[in-house]
């Protein structure tokens, strides 16, 4: 059949395939929860057009809290004497439009605030390192409620803090609370922060941000505590599997990447990575390797390879099926990494190299910059085409276009 498009129709395709090019970032891991932006026809060539730094400001958190873009806004999680600071930016100039403090007087310890705001319906959530939780209006900052997910739920805060993001899910916000009575994950209600269900058991809390997945014919949520990745189920919080997994100090805190019948899981501190099967009501480990030893930045998988950046600062393309290491670069001490538009944008963790590679199953660079340089263990995130990048002291946004 042939179809013969109008004028009128022509222009309406245009600016829909123009609306498809590039999305928000409103949570960690952006969009669709797996590290990897909608973002197509970007710059490739690196090397003759470096992209360009749009606007950058100052963080006084000397940390590794992450940023999310919605609602024409940077949401961001600062640091300023005694206070933690909820920033949100104008996307496109990076001016503050409004900031909401609240208290973590503890000593620096690696920064302050490790997580990355979760924007969903005209609200932002954000989880503080010491337990406290809070809905903001995100055209305002107002506080609409808070929780605390340490005293309420008898959470057992890891060593270095809670650093999970929160997971919203429809009318419900999942957190990784770490409680000893079956409280290991929590489900609350988005709207008015209600408790909705306890469960997952009574493991301590691990650091990675849960994912929503079908696994085994159920809706769950999959998630690191500090001894095992768990399954919980999303309608009530029951346990439903659990493989131990982690070094003995619980520092789970690269997110799973989950696709049925499977979660693959990366560790640090020697332990190495695993690919689990999810079937017949438990979860067993398919296979187990020391390829990818991931510290805290989430890998992601792309067109059959699982790509990350692991100790000791190897960026590696790995074949999911047997877990072989199809490539490695070196380089990149404790970076980030996420992919666009058949490509990965990986962070040198030690020196702030903001490197473009083809995802493919060779290296091929195509080329490097240094906006802002400096120890950057922050995993970058891309929203309608610009790159946002930061250090220790500063977030930046690029022109990627």
């Amino acid at each position: 059949m042939r179809v013969t498009l109008g004028p009128g129709l022509v222009v309406l395709l245009l600016i829909a395939g123009a609306c498809a090019m590039a999305a928000d970032w409103p949570w960690f891991l952006g969009p669709d929860c797996n590290g990897i932006a909608p973002d197509t026809g970007i710059n490739k060539d690196w090397k003759a057009r470096p992209p360009q730094v749009l606007w950058k400001v100052t963080m006084s958190d000397r940390g590794y809290a992450g940023p999310s873009v919605a609602d024409g806004k940077v949401f961001i999680i600062d640091h300023v004497g005694a206070n933690d600071v909820v920033r949100a930016l104008d996307f496109a100039t990076g001016a503050d439009i409004w900031r909401f403090e609240y208290p973590d007087a503890e000593k620096f310890d690696y920064g302050y605030a490790r997580a990355t705001p979760t924007y969903a319906n005209g609200k932002v959530y954000c989880q503080g390192r010491m337990g406290p939780l809070f809905c903001l209006d995100a055209t305002t900052g107002r506080q609409i409620w808070a929780r605390n997910i340490r005293s309420e739920f008898a959470g057992q805060m890891p060593n270095w803090k809670y650093a999970a993001s929160p997971l919203i899910d429809g009318d419900k916000l999942i957190v990784v609370a770490g409680g000893r009575n079956n409280a290991a994950v929590v489900a609350l209600n988005a709207q008015t922060g209600a408790t909705i269900w306890t469960g997952g058991g009574s493991d301590p809390a691990g650091y990675a941000t849960p994912v929503r997945a079908e696994l085994d014919g159920r809706l769950q949520y999959v998630c690191m505590t500090g001894r095992a990745a768990i399954g919980v189920d999303a309608q009530n919080g029951q346990l439903l599997w659990s493989v131990p997994w982690g070094p003995n100090n619980g520092v789970n805190a690269a997110t799973p990447i989950v696709q049925d019948p499977y979660a693959f899981v990366s560790s640090g501190y020697g332990v190495g990575c695993a690919l689990l099967e999810v079937a017949g009501g438990r979860g067993s480990i398919a296979w187990q390797n020391k390829a990818l030893v991931a510290h805290f930045n989430s890998p992601i998988f792309y067109e059959g390879y699982i790509f990350g950046i692991g100790d000791p600062g190897l960026l590696l393309c790995i074949d999911s099926t047997a877990g072989d290491i199809v490539w490695r670069q070196q380089g990149f001490e404790k970076g980030g990494i996420i992919g666009v538009d058949g490509c990965l944008i990986a962070v040198g963790g030690k020196t702030g190299e903001v490197v473009l590679v083809e995802a493919t199953g060779s290296y091929r660079e195509l080329g490097r910059i240094t906006p802002l340089g400096g120890q950057s263990w922050t995993a970058p995130i891309i929203a309608h085409g610009k790159l946002l990048v930061r250090n220790t002291t500063a977030l930046a946004c690029l022109d990627i276009m």
